[in-house]
């Protein structure tokens, strides 16, 4: 099938007749390439079409964040490079406004000039027609890449990437001390210390070519500085700058940020071009000294996440004296032959470009080598782990018995029919699940498993199965969850449900003991549990990570589970596995959090995973609604309603206290407002993570026997509370959330046979990313669909970020970069079929390299 080139040239006509504005390709023109690309690599692309979808995809994939000028500038090379049919002349040079003095006002209608520097069609990079590399990353020049100040390293010279910053020139103690703060400690650190964006202040311009609503820098004389009071009484700072071509005026609102702006001072400024009082101004510009290397201004500048008392500008400038200074000393971990299958730039091109940029092509280039190598490291780190574990000690096998299980389903059935009508059945997902695990259990090689369903979809069946067949083989069982709640929901559960068969004639005909027990952190060293799950006088044992404190011993552990494994760091999950007999006990873990199988198989790649994405039959889906702010008390109404019908509603708001930074409103001061205000004549609680454990436990205690009519409540309640009488959860500002974290909201509820509801009330300043995100999750229910979603919305890096403990943090990773995933993934097996230990003299610095991202200096266990 061939390329639809016609289809690319007509959007890309529409595109260059639109003046590059974005507005007219339907979901923008970013989304069309990702399309046109996917549907081109399926047709199965020659040669030159394949180096025809690479520029495409290099060039026009992050379409939406390019300058006016990159637009025009990389549209047009497409169409002349490869002669596209109904190739376009070049758009009518748009008018430019003149800028003169301070005085001289442009009408900010007026349109944009492009910059002429820009104006000129740019020659097509060089590409290669091997690699594999995917649509979706960003593009990768030849090696030869510009690099700012590059120090080249002496022969024989030795420097200890590891050494302090209070070393470096131009830090010393004073600032190593405040950088601590960020936390920077060593040189390494700061190295890999990266930036979360770019400003792009690159256009150097004089003040007379200055154009309104424009990102520009200048370099100028400052003229004047001056104190003026504004209306309302604040003190505003004018400071006047002029080169040879005009005056301009910059403002600044606290005089602190014009230190170092003296009359007779020639300096560099950057920002946005905008209007005052009629005239065009910068207001609180970017500068730095003229005579100093650009580092704040005039170039693609990076921006950090820093906090007090760190200042941006000063973390900047200590980063970039690392950079200068020990960068060329980073050795080359990555086997040359991937760099060049892949076409990445070296590791010290990729940390000096991603820091400070030469240009945009070298920045993403640099980000690309970065992403790769997050994404590699973390897969070879766990086929390692997967590796290690497979090669230990040998696991006891536990064989089912068809008979009892048999017995167990026939239980289930008769327990969980409520309709003779319709009667309880498990979902093909779970009857699949637990074949998946019970052929795990019965082999001798310990089971490492995954099992990943959305909230409500019977996980707990396919663990309760595996238990009873561990505790019908001899051996105990032990489930640990992350949180004292959810190990007493966990323990309630399966005790009514083992206790009811053992009632059964199945299990008294086997004299079978199913005793179950509950060991959290409140149980005193002397309490007789100990003892009792020692002798093997219990054979479950349900609780948190006091499981896995100094002092338990098992009588004979065979099964291990963990709930939300991703919340319990690798050496808890090693050290409870580590509590066997004298062999490995099988390991099951079970998750909520929907995570897209592609990362699910890389985050976990030594893990094998079973999927449950059926619901079970007769659940009824959460009703979602959208309510913006003006609507409020309707939704307050709506709850009322439900309450009177004898239901409970959970009221969630992000934070503890008030916060400047995040305007939805604080659960504490939510909760006396409804209380007074809404809600006098009924009861309300109040929920939040600084609360004691045991006031914690007790108040969601009083809520599930009813005392409370409404809980008010923080995020602590995302995972597991199980309130079937809860009928409606409203979210206080929930366009501040994750999609991932609404629907871990909503599945507080819809627990029981009533209709249940979730109202996402949105905050006054609702951003249109948090319109979409609001939109999707009101339109599906379905928590698999959501992380995908979810996945394009934030990007690995912010997806995963530190939730998944255990896991090394996604610093670079990005939106673009699922391809990228698979390829670093296709990489990585291919390494590891070669090397599986890394032991190879040529892989000696990627083993160290592992072993540092999962911090445990080459302990992978």
């Amino acid at each position: 099938m061939p390329l639809d080139l016609e289809k690319l040239a007509k959007i890309l006509n529409m595109e260059a007749q639109d003046q590059y504005q974005d507005r007219k390709v339907y979901r923008g023109l970013a989304a069309f390439i990702a399309n046109w690309t996917n549907a081109a690599i399926k047709s199965g692309p020659s040669g030159d079409e394949a180096r025809l979808i690479e520029l495409v995809s290099q060039r026009l994939m992050d379409y939406a964040s390019l300058s006016q000028s990159a637009r025009e500038r990389y549209i047009q090379e497409i169409l002349a490079e490869v002669s596209l049919p109904g190739k376009i002349a070049a758009p009518v040079s748009r008018p430019s406004a003149t800028v003169g003095t301070a005085k001289t006002a442009p009408n900010p209608a007026r349109a944009v000039a492009s910059r002429p520097d820009e104006t000129k069609t740019m020659a097509a990079l060089p590409l290669r027609s091997a690699p594999t590399a995917a649509p979706d990353s960003a593009p990768a020049p030849t090696r030869q890449v510009a690099t700012t100040l590059r120090k080249k390293p002496v022969a024989g010279e030795k420097v200890d990437l590891g050494m302090p910053l209070e070393k470096v020139k131009g830090i010393g103690p004073t600032y190593a001390k405040l950088l601590e703060f960020i936390p920077l400690r060593t040189v390494h650190d700061a190295l890999y210390y990266f930036p979360f964006r770019h400003e792009d202040y690159s256009s150097m311009k004089k003040i007379s070519e200055l154009m309104y609503g424009q990102t520009e820098s200048v370099e100028a004389k400052v003229i004047d500085v001056a104190g003026v009071r504004t209306r309302g009484g604040k003190e505003l700072i004018e400071v006047v700058v002029s080169d040879e071509t005009g005056m301009l005026k910059c403002l600044f609102f606290n005089r602190k940020m014009t230190y170092g702006l003296k009359p007779g001072t020639r300096v560099r400024l950057s920002g946005k071009v905008e209007q005052w009082g009629g005239q065009i101004c910068l207001k609180s510009p970017t500068f730095e000294p003229a005579e100093k290397e650009k580092t704040n201004t005039g170039r693609l500048v990076p921006v950090y996440h820093t906090s007090d008392p760190v200042k941006l500008h000063t973390l900047r400038r200590h980063i970039k004296a690392c950079v200068d200074q020990y960068a060329a000393y980073l050795p080359e971990h990555l086997p040359e032959p991937i760099q060049t299958r892949n076409n990445l730039v070296d590791i010290i091109t990729a940390v000096e470009q991603y820091h400070f940029p030469d240009n945009e092509d070298s920045q993403k280039a640099a980000r690309k080598r970065l992403a790769f190598d997050e994404f590699f490291l973390i897969q070879l780190g766990v086929l390692m782990k997967r590796k290690e574990w497979q090669d230990e000690r040998h696991a006891a096998p536990i064989k089912a018995d068809p008979g009892l299980l048999n017995e167990w389903y026939n239980h289930l059935t008769n327990l969980m029919t409520k309709d003779p009508q319709k009667p309880f059945q498990l979902t093909d997902d779970q009857r699949k699940a637990i074949y998946d695990v019970l052929a795990d259990l019965g082999k001798d090689r310990p089971m490492r498993r995954m099992v990943q369903g959305d909230v409500g979809s019977g996980k707990t069946m396919v663990a309760a199965t595996a238990l009873l067949m561990a505790v019908s083989a001899g051996f105990q069982g032990t489930l640990m969850a992350p949180t004292q709640i959810l190990a007493e929901q966990h323990y309630q559960g399966l005790s009514r449900l083992f206790t009811s068969f053992a009632e059964t004639e199945a299990v008294k005909r086997r004299g079978l003991n199913i005793r179950v027990t509950l060991l959290t952190g409140n149980v005193k060293k002397k309490e007789p549990i100990y003892r009792q799950i020692s002798n093997g006088e219990v054979e479950i044992i349900i609780g948190t990570q006091a499981l896995i404190q100094e002092g338990v011993e098992f009588n004979r552990l065979g099964l291990v589970i963990t709930d939300e494994q991703h919340r319990f760091g690798v050496m808890q999950r090693s050290t409870l596995k580590d509590k066997g007999d004298t062999t490995n006990p099988h390991v099951l873990s079970m998750t909520a959090t929907p995570i897209p199988r592609s990362l699910a198989l890389t985050i976990y790649g030594d893990l094998d995973l079973s999927v449950i994405e059926q619901m079970p039959p007769g659940r009824m889906p959460i009703k979602t609604k959208w309510v913006m702010p003006p609507d409020r008390y309707k939704a307050y109404n709506f709850i009322r309603k439900e309450i009177e019908k004898g239901r409970q509603a959970f009221v969630i708001c992000p934070l503890v206290e008030e916060s400047e930074k995040i305007e939805a409103k604080a659960a504490v001061e939510e909760h006396a407002h409804l209380q007074k205000e809404v809600y006098p004549d009924l009861k309300l609680g109040l929920l939040h993570g600084r609360m004691k454990p045991a006031e914690k436990d007790a108040i969601m205690a009083d809520f599930r026997d009813r005392k409370y009519d409404i809980l008010v409540s923080t995020s602590v309640i995302e995972v597991g509370i199980d309130i079937p009488n809860a009928s409606v959860i409203m979210i206080e500002g929930a366009d501040r959330f994750g999609l991932a974290q609404l629907h871990q909201f909503r599945g507080r509820v819809g627990r029981g046979q009533d209709q249940s509801f979730c109202l996402l009330l949105a905050t006054d300043d609702l951003s249109e990313e948090g319109q979409k995100r609001l939109k999707i999750i009101e339109d599906t229910n379905n928590g698999f669909v959501l992380a995908e979603a979810d996945l394009k919305l934030r990007g690995p890096g912010e997806f995963f970020g530190t939730r998944q403990s255990g896991v090394p943090d996604l610093r670079v990773a990005g939106v673009n970069d699922t391809g990228l995933l698979e390829l670093a993934r296709t990489e990585a097996s291919a390494l590891f079929e070669i090397d599986p230990d890394l032991s190879h003299p040529e892989h000696a610095l990627l083993a160290k390299k592992v072993a540092q991202l999962w911090n445990v200096e080459g302990d992978l266990s």
